[in-house]
Protein backbone atom coordinates (compact mmCIF):
# COMPACT_ATOMS: atom_id res chain seq x y z
CA UNK A 1 0.00 0.00 0.00
CA UNK A 2 1.42 3.60 -1.16
CA UNK A 3 2.49 5.99 1.58
CA UNK A 4 2.67 8.91 -0.49
CA UNK A 5 1.57 11.99 0.07
CA UNK A 6 0.70 14.83 -2.41
CA UNK A 7 3.41 17.82 -2.26
CA UNK A 8 2.66 20.80 -0.78
CA UNK A 9 1.31 23.97 -2.60
CA UNK A 10 1.35 27.44 -0.78
CA UNK A 11 0.64 30.53 -1.54
CA UNK A 12 2.11 33.57 0.49
CA UNK A 13 1.17 37.05 -0.25
CA UNK A 14 3.37 39.79 0.63
CA UNK A 15 7.54 39.70 0.82
CA UNK A 16 7.93 41.31 3.98
CA UNK A 17 10.29 39.75 6.73
CA UNK A 18 7.62 37.07 7.39
CA UNK A 19 6.36 36.75 3.92
CA UNK A 20 9.90 36.34 2.51
CA UNK A 21 11.02 33.87 6.24
CA UNK A 22 8.19 31.56 5.66
CA UNK A 23 8.78 31.10 1.75
CA UNK A 24 12.58 30.31 2.98
CA UNK A 25 11.20 27.61 5.89
CA UNK A 26 9.20 26.03 3.76
CA UNK A 27 11.35 25.83 0.99
CA UNK A 28 13.70 23.80 2.95
CA UNK A 29 11.23 20.92 1.46
CA UNK A 30 12.22 19.96 -1.82
CA UNK A 31 8.83 18.61 -2.56
CA UNK A 32 7.06 21.79 -1.98
CA UNK A 33 5.94 24.54 -4.39
CA UNK A 34 6.05 28.12 -3.11
CA UNK A 35 3.96 30.80 -5.10
CA UNK A 36 4.90 34.34 -3.51
CA UNK A 37 3.21 37.16 -4.43
CA UNK A 38 4.99 40.48 -3.89
CA UNK A 39 4.27 43.83 -5.17
CA UNK A 40 7.50 44.95 -5.65
CA UNK A 41 10.88 43.27 -6.60
CA UNK A 42 12.65 43.65 -4.27
CA UNK A 43 12.90 42.76 0.12
CA UNK A 44 12.96 45.99 2.81
CA UNK A 45 15.12 45.56 5.21
CA UNK A 46 13.09 48.20 7.59
CA UNK A 47 15.37 48.57 10.40
CA UNK A 48 17.99 50.39 8.43
CA UNK A 49 15.48 52.66 6.57
CA UNK A 50 16.09 55.46 8.66
CA UNK A 51 20.17 54.81 7.94
CA UNK A 52 19.98 55.18 3.67
CA UNK A 53 17.31 57.97 4.38
CA UNK A 54 20.16 60.06 5.70
CA UNK A 55 23.09 59.27 3.50
CA UNK A 56 24.20 55.65 4.02
CA UNK A 57 24.01 52.95 1.12
CA UNK A 58 20.99 51.83 -0.38
CA UNK A 59 22.46 48.51 -0.67
CA UNK A 60 21.14 48.29 3.51
CA UNK A 61 18.03 48.64 3.06
CA UNK A 62 16.53 47.13 -0.15
CA UNK A 63 17.56 43.27 -1.68
CA UNK A 64 16.44 41.69 -5.01
CA UNK A 65 13.62 38.98 -4.49
CA UNK A 66 15.47 37.21 -7.52
CA UNK A 67 18.87 37.08 -5.45
CA UNK A 68 17.16 36.17 -2.27
CA UNK A 69 15.85 33.12 -3.44
CA UNK A 70 18.18 31.86 -6.22
CA UNK A 71 19.08 28.81 -4.87
CA UNK A 72 15.25 27.89 -4.40
CA UNK A 73 13.72 26.46 -7.50
CA UNK A 74 10.61 25.50 -5.43
CA UNK A 75 9.73 29.16 -4.93
CA UNK A 76 8.34 31.23 -7.59
CA UNK A 77 8.03 34.89 -7.33
CA UNK A 78 5.53 36.99 -8.89
CA UNK A 79 4.91 40.75 -9.04
CA UNK A 80 1.27 41.38 -8.54
CA UNK A 81 -0.83 43.09 -6.04
CA UNK A 82 -3.57 40.87 -4.84
CA UNK A 83 -6.74 42.65 -5.45
CA UNK A 84 -9.52 39.50 -4.18
CA UNK A 85 -10.00 36.28 -2.88
CA UNK A 86 -12.62 33.62 -3.11
CA UNK A 87 -11.75 31.18 0.07
CA UNK A 88 -14.58 28.96 -1.07
CA UNK A 89 -12.61 27.73 -4.54
CA UNK A 90 -9.36 28.52 -2.96
CA UNK A 91 -8.44 31.48 -5.73
CA UNK A 92 -6.80 35.08 -5.85
CA UNK A 93 -7.12 37.20 -8.13
CA UNK A 94 -4.37 39.95 -8.86
CA UNK A 95 -4.41 43.55 -9.79
CA UNK A 96 -2.72 42.17 -13.08
CA UNK A 97 -5.75 40.01 -13.76
CA UNK A 98 -4.11 36.42 -13.19
CA UNK A 99 -5.99 34.11 -11.36
CA UNK A 100 -4.02 31.81 -8.37
CA UNK A 101 -5.51 28.81 -7.26
CA UNK A 102 -4.32 27.58 -3.50
CA UNK A 103 -4.26 24.50 -1.41
CA UNK A 104 -2.93 26.81 1.22
CA UNK A 105 -2.05 30.66 1.81
CA UNK A 106 -0.07 32.93 3.85
CA UNK A 107 -0.86 36.57 3.98
CA UNK A 108 1.76 38.90 5.16
CA UNK A 109 0.76 42.24 3.41
CA UNK A 110 2.00 44.37 5.95
CA UNK A 111 1.00 47.94 7.39
CA UNK A 112 -0.02 51.71 5.75
CA UNK A 113 0.69 54.82 6.92
CA UNK A 114 -2.16 56.59 8.62
CA UNK A 115 -2.38 60.28 9.19
CA UNK A 116 -5.59 59.83 11.40
CA UNK A 117 -7.20 62.73 9.46
CA UNK A 118 -4.54 65.06 10.63
CA UNK A 119 -5.64 67.95 7.20
CA UNK A 120 -2.72 68.72 5.25
CA UNK A 121 -0.29 65.80 6.24
CA UNK A 122 -1.21 63.56 3.30
CA UNK A 123 -0.51 66.49 0.87
CA UNK A 124 2.79 67.81 2.72
CA UNK A 125 4.73 65.91 4.83
CA UNK A 126 7.02 63.11 3.91
CA UNK A 127 8.13 59.48 4.86
CA UNK A 128 10.35 57.01 4.89
CA UNK A 129 8.69 53.84 4.71
CA UNK A 130 9.38 52.88 1.19
CA UNK A 131 12.37 53.68 -1.29
CA UNK A 132 9.43 56.00 -3.12
CA UNK A 133 9.16 57.84 0.09
CA UNK A 134 12.85 58.25 0.58
CA UNK A 135 13.59 59.50 -2.80
CA UNK A 136 11.24 62.26 -2.15
CA UNK A 137 12.86 63.13 0.92
CA UNK A 138 16.32 62.99 -0.36
CA UNK A 139 15.20 65.27 -3.53
CA UNK A 140 13.53 67.49 -1.43
CA UNK A 141 17.01 68.38 0.46
CA UNK A 142 19.27 68.50 -2.63
CA UNK A 143 16.90 70.83 -3.91
CA UNK A 144 17.06 73.14 -0.80
CA UNK A 145 20.64 72.66 0.11
CA UNK A 146 22.22 72.01 -3.34
CA UNK A 147 20.54 74.21 -5.79
CA UNK A 148 19.00 76.53 -3.65
CA UNK A 149 21.88 76.98 -0.97
CA UNK A 150 19.88 77.11 1.97
CA UNK A 151 18.77 75.23 4.92
CA UNK A 152 14.68 74.75 6.18
CA UNK A 153 14.24 76.45 9.16
CA UNK A 154 12.95 73.43 11.30
CA UNK A 155 13.26 69.89 10.32
CA UNK A 156 10.31 68.18 12.10
CA UNK A 157 9.66 64.52 12.66
CA UNK A 158 6.75 63.97 14.03
CA UNK A 159 6.47 60.72 16.28
CA UNK A 160 8.38 59.54 18.60
CA UNK A 161 8.87 56.05 19.03
CA UNK A 162 11.73 54.22 17.61
CA UNK A 163 11.50 55.49 14.07
CA UNK A 164 11.04 58.92 14.65
CA UNK A 165 13.73 58.68 17.66
CA UNK A 166 16.35 57.19 14.73
CA UNK A 167 15.54 59.31 11.91
CA UNK A 168 15.90 62.67 14.55
CA UNK A 169 19.71 61.09 16.04
CA UNK A 170 20.90 61.04 12.55
CA UNK A 171 18.91 63.97 10.51
CA UNK A 172 21.21 66.48 11.91
CA UNK A 173 24.36 65.19 11.42
CA UNK A 174 23.25 64.44 7.34
CA UNK A 175 22.26 67.81 6.80
CA UNK A 176 25.34 69.32 8.07
CA UNK A 177 27.27 66.47 5.93
CA UNK A 178 25.39 67.94 2.86
CA UNK A 179 25.69 71.19 4.05
CA UNK A 180 29.63 71.03 4.12
CA UNK A 181 29.62 68.44 0.73
CA UNK A 182 27.86 71.29 -1.12
CA UNK A 183 29.41 74.31 0.68
CA UNK A 184 26.88 76.02 2.20
CA UNK A 185 27.18 77.65 5.38
CA UNK A 186 24.54 77.09 8.24
CA UNK A 187 23.68 79.07 11.42
CA UNK A 188 22.83 75.78 13.21
CA UNK A 189 20.68 72.97 12.12
CA UNK A 190 16.73 72.85 13.89
CA UNK A 191 16.02 69.49 14.33
CA UNK A 192 12.66 68.79 16.11
CA UNK A 193 10.42 65.62 17.60
CA UNK A 194 7.14 66.38 18.03
CA UNK A 195 5.50 63.49 20.53
CA UNK A 196 1.98 63.47 21.80
CA UNK A 197 2.23 61.05 24.43
CA UNK A 198 3.94 62.09 27.60
CA UNK A 199 7.63 60.73 26.65
CA UNK A 200 9.78 59.49 23.96
CA UNK A 201 9.78 55.83 23.21
CA UNK A 202 6.02 55.06 25.24
CA UNK A 203 6.16 51.35 24.75
CA UNK A 204 9.58 51.71 26.45
CA UNK A 205 10.17 51.78 29.86
CA UNK A 206 10.67 55.26 31.77
CA UNK A 207 14.00 54.73 33.06
CA UNK A 208 14.51 53.94 28.69
CA UNK A 209 12.77 57.04 27.78
CA UNK A 210 14.68 59.48 30.03
CA UNK A 211 18.21 58.35 28.85
CA UNK A 212 17.25 58.52 25.24
CA UNK A 213 15.69 62.01 25.93
CA UNK A 214 18.89 62.88 27.37
CA UNK A 215 21.06 61.58 24.28
CA UNK A 216 18.63 63.38 21.60
CA UNK A 217 19.58 66.28 23.33
CA UNK A 218 22.91 66.03 23.38
CA UNK A 219 22.73 65.72 19.81
CA UNK A 220 20.95 69.09 19.72
CA UNK A 221 17.60 67.60 18.88
CA UNK A 222 14.68 69.47 20.44
CA UNK A 223 12.11 66.79 22.10
CA UNK A 224 8.64 68.45 22.38
CA UNK A 225 6.60 65.99 24.69
CA UNK A 226 2.78 66.10 25.23
CA UNK A 227 2.08 67.93 21.84
CA UNK A 228 -0.74 67.84 19.32
CA UNK A 229 -0.10 68.06 15.68
CA UNK A 230 -3.43 69.68 14.26
CA UNK A 231 -2.24 70.51 10.67
CA UNK A 232 0.27 70.98 8.29
CA UNK A 233 0.20 73.87 5.83
CA UNK A 234 2.92 74.52 2.61
CA UNK A 235 5.35 76.53 5.14
CA UNK A 236 4.35 75.17 8.08
CA UNK A 237 2.74 72.87 10.87
CA UNK A 238 0.17 73.63 13.74
CA UNK A 239 1.03 72.37 17.01
CA UNK A 240 -1.16 72.22 19.76
CA UNK A 241 -2.20 75.66 18.57
CA UNK A 242 0.84 77.16 17.28
CA UNK A 243 2.78 77.40 13.98
CA UNK A 244 6.17 76.34 13.59
CA UNK A 245 8.24 77.11 10.41
CA UNK A 246 8.69 74.41 8.33
CA UNK A 247 8.73 73.07 4.65
CA UNK A 248 10.59 69.48 5.67
CA UNK A 249 8.14 67.62 7.90
CA UNK A 250 8.59 63.94 8.35
CA UNK A 251 5.66 61.67 9.36
CA UNK A 252 6.40 58.41 11.35
CA UNK A 253 3.95 58.22 13.59
CA UNK A 254 1.31 56.21 12.37
CA UNK A 255 -0.15 52.97 10.76
CA UNK A 256 -2.89 50.94 10.06
CA UNK A 257 -3.69 47.45 8.58
CA UNK A 258 -3.57 46.75 5.74
CA UNK A 259 -7.65 47.62 3.69
CA UNK A 260 -7.34 44.35 1.96
CA UNK A 261 -8.59 42.81 4.96
CA UNK A 262 -11.34 45.19 5.75
CA UNK A 263 -12.66 44.80 2.31
CA UNK A 264 -12.98 40.80 2.49
CA UNK A 265 -14.85 40.83 5.66
CA UNK A 266 -16.50 37.13 5.04
CA UNK A 267 -13.17 35.52 5.23
CA UNK A 268 -11.51 37.79 7.86
CA UNK A 269 -12.59 39.17 11.04
CA UNK A 270 -10.78 42.36 12.71
CA UNK A 271 -10.32 43.27 16.12
CA UNK A 272 -11.32 45.97 17.23
CA UNK A 273 -8.02 48.02 16.48
CA UNK A 274 -7.60 46.83 13.22
CA UNK A 275 -5.61 43.18 13.12
CA UNK A 276 -6.67 39.99 11.94
CA UNK A 277 -8.36 37.82 14.21
CA UNK A 278 -6.51 33.91 14.19
CA UNK A 279 -7.04 31.12 15.85
CA UNK A 280 -3.91 29.00 17.88
CA UNK A 281 -2.39 28.03 14.86
CA UNK A 282 -2.46 31.61 13.38
CA UNK A 283 -5.32 30.75 10.89
CA UNK A 284 -7.81 33.24 9.93
CA UNK A 285 -10.05 31.11 7.46
CA UNK A 286 -9.82 27.75 6.49
CA UNK A 287 -5.90 27.02 5.30
CA UNK A 288 -5.20 30.87 5.30
CA UNK A 289 -2.74 32.18 7.77
CA UNK A 290 -2.47 35.55 8.21
CA UNK A 291 0.85 36.54 10.59
CA UNK A 292 3.40 39.83 10.48
CA UNK A 293 2.17 43.62 11.26
CA UNK A 294 -1.30 41.76 10.18
CA UNK A 295 -2.40 39.67 12.60
CA UNK A 296 -3.48 40.32 16.15
CA UNK A 297 -0.79 38.74 18.09
CA UNK A 298 1.18 39.93 20.96
CA UNK A 299 4.34 42.09 20.00
CA UNK A 300 2.87 42.58 16.36
CA UNK A 301 4.59 45.26 14.35
CA UNK A 302 8.12 44.35 14.94
CA UNK A 303 10.82 42.59 12.65
CA UNK A 304 11.17 39.39 15.53
CA UNK A 305 7.55 39.10 16.02
CA UNK A 306 7.05 38.38 11.82
CA UNK A 307 9.80 36.19 11.93
CA UNK A 308 8.88 34.29 14.90
CA UNK A 309 5.46 34.06 13.12
CA UNK A 310 6.71 33.07 9.51
CA UNK A 311 8.79 29.85 11.16
CA UNK A 312 5.57 28.93 13.50
CA UNK A 313 3.51 28.40 10.60
CA UNK A 314 5.91 26.77 8.46
CA UNK A 315 6.75 24.14 11.14
CA UNK A 316 2.49 24.02 11.67
CA UNK A 317 2.25 23.63 7.75
CA UNK A 318 4.70 20.48 8.02
CA UNK A 319 3.31 19.55 10.69
CA UNK A 320 0.02 18.86 9.29
CA UNK A 321 1.14 17.98 5.97
CA UNK A 322 3.03 14.95 7.59
CA UNK A 323 -0.51 14.38 9.84
CA UNK A 324 1.44 15.09 13.04
CA UNK A 325 -0.10 17.20 15.87
CA UNK A 326 0.07 21.46 15.46
CA UNK A 327 1.11 23.17 18.45
CA UNK A 328 -0.13 26.12 19.78
CA UNK A 329 1.62 29.71 18.80
CA UNK A 330 3.50 31.27 21.86
CA UNK A 331 4.43 34.75 21.32
CA UNK A 332 8.25 35.47 22.40
CA UNK A 333 9.12 38.89 23.76
CA UNK A 334 11.08 40.58 21.44
CA UNK A 335 14.28 42.58 22.26
CA UNK A 336 14.37 45.87 21.85
CA UNK A 337 17.51 47.57 20.07
CA UNK A 338 17.01 51.18 19.19
CA UNK A 339 20.33 53.29 17.63
CA UNK A 340 20.17 56.98 19.13
CA UNK A 341 23.61 58.82 16.41
CA UNK A 342 26.68 56.90 15.61
CA UNK A 343 27.84 54.28 17.23
CA UNK A 344 25.12 54.64 20.30
CA UNK A 345 22.08 52.75 21.27
CA UNK A 346 19.51 51.64 23.80
CA UNK A 347 19.25 47.31 24.32
CA UNK A 348 16.24 46.89 26.51
CA UNK A 349 14.64 43.02 27.46
CA UNK A 350 12.99 42.24 30.52
CA UNK A 351 15.05 43.97 33.14
CA UNK A 352 18.08 43.81 30.88
CA UNK A 353 19.03 47.86 29.65
CA UNK A 354 22.19 48.25 27.65
CA UNK A 355 23.24 51.99 26.29
CA UNK A 356 26.04 53.93 24.29
CA UNK A 357 28.44 51.99 22.50
CA UNK A 358 27.71 49.07 23.52
CA UNK A 359 24.37 49.23 22.56
CA UNK A 360 25.66 50.08 19.72
CA UNK A 361 27.53 47.28 19.00
CA UNK A 362 24.72 44.84 19.56
CA UNK A 363 22.27 46.76 17.56
CA UNK A 364 24.96 46.39 14.52
CA UNK A 365 25.29 42.55 15.69
CA UNK A 366 21.74 42.20 15.77
CA UNK A 367 21.30 43.42 12.05
CA UNK A 368 23.90 41.25 10.77
CA UNK A 369 21.69 38.64 12.65
CA UNK A 370 18.88 39.51 10.80
CA UNK A 371 19.93 40.17 7.29
CA UNK A 372 21.19 36.21 7.79
CA UNK A 373 17.59 35.21 8.74
CA UNK A 374 16.48 36.25 5.00
CA UNK A 375 20.13 36.52 2.88
CA UNK A 376 21.79 33.77 1.32
CA UNK A 377 25.78 34.73 3.91
CA UNK A 378 27.75 36.53 1.14
CA UNK A 379 25.01 39.10 0.45
CA UNK A 380 23.81 39.37 4.32
CA UNK A 381 27.46 40.20 4.81
CA UNK A 382 27.56 42.59 2.24
CA UNK A 383 24.52 44.51 3.42
CA UNK A 384 25.37 44.69 6.71
CA UNK A 385 28.66 46.78 5.89
CA UNK A 386 26.79 49.08 3.42
CA UNK A 387 25.57 50.83 6.68
CA UNK A 388 29.25 52.02 6.15
CA UNK A 389 28.67 53.53 2.84
CA UNK A 390 28.04 57.38 2.74
CA UNK A 391 25.88 57.45 -0.99
CA UNK A 392 24.51 61.14 -2.03
CA UNK A 393 24.24 59.98 -5.84
CA UNK A 394 21.45 57.15 -5.43
CA UNK A 395 18.52 58.72 -5.59
CA UNK A 396 18.40 60.83 -8.77
CA UNK A 397 18.04 64.56 -7.67
CA UNK A 398 15.10 65.96 -9.36
CA UNK A 399 12.75 68.81 -8.74
CA UNK A 400 9.70 66.70 -9.41
CA UNK A 401 7.43 66.45 -6.64
CA UNK A 402 8.85 69.04 -4.51
CA UNK A 403 7.10 71.27 -2.31
CA UNK A 404 6.82 75.27 -3.33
Amino acid sequence: MSTHKSSLHITIVGAGFAGVRAALQLAKDPTASIILISDREEFQYYPTLYSSATGHSHLESWMPLGDIFAEHPNVHVYIDTVSDIDAHHRTLTGASGTTYHYQTAIFALGVVTTYFGIPGLDTYAYGIKSEAEIKRLKQRLFVDIAEHHHIDKNYIIIGAGPTGVELSAAMGTYIKRLCRHYGVRNHGVHIRLIEAAPRVLPRSSEVVSRRVARRLASLGVKVETNKRVEQEQAADLIVSGAPIESHTVIWTSGVANHPFFAKHPDVFTLTPNGGVKVDAQLQAYDNIYVIGDNAATPYTGLAQTAIHNADFVARTIHALHKGERAHAYQPRLPVSAVPVGRNWAVIEWRFVRLYGWVGGMIRRFADLHGYTLILPIRTALGAWRAANVYEDDYFTPTSTHMRD
